[in-house]
């Protein structure tokens, strides 16, 4: 085992967990806010066992996923906006629980928590598709396109899968305002595709024959 890895990624999720809670309690003012354990539970205990799955099986892939440094200027302002969207998003969702703005019923939080977790499944099929996946946008040595399962259907399935995600999150948490500030996320995240995907028709051999055999990019049929 790779214990400076594990270790990274220790610290990383640990931190993540910290944050959330701040993020998610501090403006709620209490730990009484059920919605936001249930956004904790669903979302770190499968990553932590993700995390684990990765560091015995697939620990370049876990390196990938743990490196957030952009190189390029677009992609820096793309993951700023994205950071300060979540941030506003889950301390809205806090500021929403106490003082009882637009609180959404039980139902919603709970069939939001499942498209949650088909979301999460979705991502973990996407993460054995392709062993290339960082968090960057870069061609990587020896890297080849992907065109099998959900690579078939669209050309980025891990920008879908973080839609259903990250869509569900704020209802998860029984907040319509957070809802609505987080479709600022679709803008970003198309965004970041025009950009993703002019670097990979430059650098990855077969990627634009590839464009034209998946007609999609994220969403089948409409975009």
């Amino acid at each position: 085992m790779d214990k400076k890895l594990f270790s990274q990624a220790l610290v990383k999720f640990f931190s993540g967990l910290l944050l959330a809670g701040l993020l998610l309690f501090l403006p709620a003012g209490t730990f009484g806010y059920w919605q936001a354990w249930l956004l904790i539970g669903i979302l770190f205990v499968p990553m932590f066992i993700a995390g684990l799955i990765m560091m015995k099986k697939s620990p370049e892939l876990l390196r990938k996923r743990l490196n957030v440094k952009e190189e390029q200027n677009e992609q820096k302002l793309v993951i700023l906006f994205s950071g300060l969207l979540f941030l506003a998003v889950f301390v809205i969702a806090g500021l929403n629980f106490r003082f009882g703005w637009i609180v959404l019923p039980a139902a919603v939080s709970y069939a939001a928590a499942a498209v949650f977790l088909a979301g999460y499944a979705l991502y973990a099929e996407v993460l054995k598709e392709n062993e290339y996946l960082s968090r960057t946008i870069e061609v990587q040595e020896g890297q080849k396109v992907v065109d099998t399962g959900l690579y078939g259907v669209v050309r980025h399935p891990m920008y879908m899968t973080t839609i259903l995600l990250f869509l569900s999150m704020p209802l998860v948490l029984g907040s319509l305002i957070s809802f609505l500030l987080m479709l600022l996320y679709l803008p970003i995240i198309a965004a970041r595709i025009k950009n993703e995907e002019k670097v990979l028709e430059e650098g990855l051999e077969g990627y634009a024959d590839y464009k034209k055999r998946v007609r999609w990019r994220m969403i089948p049929f409409i975009w």
